[in-house]
């Protein structure tokens, strides 16, 4: 199965979890929390997953596999208040400018149909330099905040990003870039172009931009995620994304430990009931789930100018 399909597959799974008003998460609950399985399955999880605060930092909108509708469909159930969007630029394509741009313009009319829903990113490919830093000026004139999802045409810690990366903290903007997806968690996917970005690309350009303001897409994507928190910890200007259909187990726990409850975000990448869910199974406290799921985004927003709360 395809990302597309999965994905999909993805939100009618979700339907048929969140429908009737209950969503069951298991997964970690330590069992001092519980008196027994019964209860957990009694437990009304929604009126838990409602009384956050949400913004996606990861979310995507097309006219075929990510439907902007379907997107508003599940943030109304789950508590969304902001979904991050792109329509990004699809693998193993040149990303020329007249893409990029039709792109950012799918983007800007779902921004203008949801104000206080969708907050736009933009996609763009550092090869059409000229082109990228013309279409950042574009896009921040519609309302855009930040880049992202970038993909895999260019590595983010390639010099042709300099210039992009540089424009971006004088505008005070998250960049967020996607990462490698596995055949296992330790060797990356045969079908992964060559200048994928790893955890090490997003060490050593944000080590050179220590003023830069990075998001590690989807560290539920596939990738070696205990190694990509490790290769993460000591650089405090890159956030990790949760994001991923590879949601495995003790993930978001490993993150909290290494690289800390100031630094992860909450994401779905349309894996809605997968992202909320894992968020319940994960043993965070009120105070850090209040800080996942908005306040860590929020703050890097309200550094661009845009204040959500």
């Amino acid at each position: 199965m395809d990302r597309r399909k999965f994905v999909s597959c993805t939100a009618k799974s979700t339907a048929a979890l969140v429908g009737g008003g209950t969503l069951i998460s298991f997964g970690s609950l330590p069992k001092e929390n519980v008196d027994s399985e019964n209860e957990v399955r009694k437990k009304d999880w929604m009126k838990e997953v409602l009384k956050y605060r949400k913004i996606d930092a990861h979310a995507h909108v097309d006219e075929k596999y990510y439907k902007p509708e379907v997107n508003l469909d599940f943030a109304d159930r789950l508590g969304i208040d902001i979904l991050m969007i792109s329509d990004f630029l699809r693998p193993h394509t040149k990303g020329e400018p007249d893409d990029f741009r039709a792109r950012n313009n799918f983007a800007i009319k779902c921004m203008r149909e949801h104000p206080d829903r969708f907050i736009g990113t933009v996609v763009l490919n550092p090869q059409y330099q000229k082109e990228s830093l013309e279409e950042i000026d574009r896009c921040r004139d519609a309302g855009m905040m930040g880049l992202g999802e970038l993909y895999n045409q260019t590595k983010i810690n390639d010099p042709l990003y300099y210039p992009i990366i540089e424009k971006c903290i004088d505008l005070n903007w998250n960049i967020m870039m996607h990462s490698a997806i596995g055949r296992s968690r330790v060797v990356p996917d045969s079908n992964e172009p060559p200048n994928i970005s790893l955890p090490e690309d997003f060490a050593d350009v944000a080590e050179r931009y220590p003023e830069g303001m990075f998001q590690y897409a989807h560290l539920g994507g596939g990738v070696d995620w205990e190694n990509a928190c490790k290769v993460l910890k000591d650089v405090p200007n890159v956030f990790v994304g949760i994001a991923g259909s590879n949601n495995e187990a003790n993930m978001i726990d490993f993150a909290l430990k290494y690289v800390g409850e100031d630094r992860i975000v909450f994401s779905c990448d349309y894996g809605f009931y997968q992202g909320v869910g894992g968020m319940f199974s994960a043993k965070l406290t009120d105070t850090q789930r209040k800080k996942i799921f908005f306040e860590n985004f929020s703050n890097r927003l309200k550094k661009g100018g845009r204040n959500v709360d």
